[in-house]
């Protein structure tokens, strides 16, 4: 007893220094603030999304659902070039080149408004292609108005370089709560599928509001010194074309499994996968919020050199790695009994696609911080490389296990396709090798300890 008593208090000695050492820390009340506020705003809206998007799904039913899940999807494959790959870009030329952040603004927001424009007609020309109906063509387009606001995002940039991004966390939940109380009027009153896709552009309306009160309220902000360069919107794009044409092949090997499954299987399947992927997909933004927040913080330490530069990225990469895991095991034995609670016996085929698609956090965790690190070192051309990897294994599996394995099998190709993407392509490009080294000891559960709390 009395060796037990010793060991709790060494144990809770133990977690005390590791708290005291961590608020010690002289950058964790500006990044960790941040990070909190990220954390707390995404868990919000988790909770309540999940609340309500089990609601919709609910009452749709798996093939509408599964329509409105096809139309969203659609458009996250036009997002590369409604978005032209400029987040990451522009936050770190908003903190070199601070004094010209109107022109930054300026030349950004007229770029990704123009990038959503250039969206419509080329929509036009997929569901041509496509052969889609008239129904789920205006579902598609309905939703594809929300790209248009989204322009304002890039006010988000601007308080993630001034590391305030508790005004962008705001802004999200009041978009959360009153697109959350009008979907539930809607349910209520038994809305058709296009009122859905219309809160979609809400949602983008109300969040875009938000950010242009806050960043008004912030001292000597105004839209009227926002100006458009030509020579910075070459420069910008020049620097994020690779990123634009990654994205496109991360949104290939991210979603173009549901447009196999609805070719292949119909729009009750995509439903069923649709599900399981939203619950998977639902904890991606842990690795967002935390790199947006950190981002800063990594590109500081370079100036202070390699060993420490690498010894953050190092930690990332571990605490990515273990907090997926941590995620993923539990949801695995559960996924049946999970899916069954929340959107009933009519989903049960999405259990073993969960079970099977969380497994993809992993991997998405890393390849999120590892793309800060390649955005940081001005290698954002190994994106598209390893990403194109990616895409060709997960379209290639999708045509031989779909038919194989229906929406498990699309499950299994995403998942290869993420471990290709952000771990095996390390082992052919030379360039990677200290990164791959980095990653191979995040991934050692002996080393962790280490790595953390070194």
């Amino acid at each position: 007893m009395k060796k037990t008593n010793k060991l709790n208090f060494h144990v809770k000695q133990q977690i005390f220094f590791i708290l005291e050492k961590i608020k010690a820390n002289p950058g964790f009340k500006r990044y960790g603030t941040n990070v909190l506020w990220m954390m707390g705003e995404k868990i919000l809206r988790i909770s309540v999304g999940l609340f309500v998007g089990v609601w919709v799904a609910r009452f749709l039913g798996p093939k509408e659902f599964g329509i409105f899940s096809y139309a969203n999807t659609v458009i996250f494959l036009f997002s590369a070039i409604s978005t032209l790959g400029l987040d990451s870009i522009v936050v770190r030329e908003l903190l070199s080149e601070g004094r010209r952040s109107n022109v930054l603004m300026g030349t950004t927001f007229g770029l990704k408004f123009a990038g959503a424009m250039i969206t419509f007609p080329l929509l036009l020309l997929l569901l041509f292609f496509l052969k889609s109906d008239f129904s789920t063509s205006l579902i598609v387009f309905i939703i594809a108005i929300s790209t248009v606001f989204q322009s304002f995002n890039v006010i988000d940039f601007y308080f993630q370089s001034k590391s305030i991004t508790k005004h962008t966390a705001l802004a999200n939940t009041v978009s959360l709560a009153i697109s959350s109380i009008v979907k539930i009027i809607l349910i209520i009153n038994n809305a058709e599928l296009w009122s859905f896709a219309l809160m979609v552009v809400v949602d983008s309306f109300v969040l875009a509001s938000g950010l242009i009160f806050f960043y008004l309220k912030e001292d000597r902000n105004n839209f009227s010194s926002w100006k458009f360069e030509w020579k910075t919107a070459i420069a910008l794009l020049k620097n994020s074309a690779p990123l634009i044409l990654t994205g496109i092949v991360v949104s290939l090997y991210m979603k173009i499994d549901q447009v196999f499954i609805k070719f292949m299987l119909g729009d009750a399947a995509v439903g069923h996968y649709s599900v399981a992927v939203t619950l998977s997909e639902a904890w991606y933004f842990i690795p967002m919020a935390i790199c947006n927040s950190l981002y800063p913080s990594i590109l500081n330490s370079k100036k202070q050199g390699e060993v420490i530069y690498f010894n953050r990225l190092q930690k990332l990469y571990a605490f990515m790695i273990w907090l997926a895991v941590l995620i993923a095991l539990p949801m695995t034995f559960l996924s049946s009994w999970i899916i069954n609670i929340l959107y009933g016996e009519k989903y049960y085929e999405a259990g073993t696609v969960l079970m099977v698609n969380i497994w993809s956090a992993v991997f998405v965790f890393l390849g999120v911080a590892f793309s800060y690190y390649l955005t940081a070192e001005n290698l954002v051309y190994k994106s598209l490389y390893r990403t194109a990897a990616g895409a060709f294994i997960n379209i290639s599996l999708n045509f031989l296990l779909i038919p194989l394995y229906g929406i498990v099998g699309a499950a299994m190709a995403t998942l290869a396709a993420q471990i290709v993407a952000n771990y095996v392509y390390d082992f052919f490009d030379k360039d990677l090798s200290g990164q791959l080294h980095l990653k191979n000891m995040a991934f050692n559960p002996f080393y962790l300890k280490k790595i953390l709390f070194k």
